[in-house]
């Protein structure tokens, strides 16, 4: 999922360098989605998974 969110960033780069200020934005409030998706998947797996281990 980073890896979307990295993808997004880029594009979203690429497309304010040649002026495209709404390709732009919405890029940007994707890769924005996408990392918090990512960090709360990655958050709840993690706390999953230390409940799950055994001692």
């Amino acid at each position: 999922m980073f890896g979307w969110a990295v993808a997004f960033l880029i594009v979203a780069l690429i497309a304010a360098a040649l002026g495209f200020g709404g390709v732009a934005g919405t890029a940007m409030a994707a890769a924005k989605l996408v990392f918090v998706v990512a960090l709360v998947a990655f958050a709840l797996s993690m706390l999953f998974g230390l409940t799950r281990r055994p001692h």
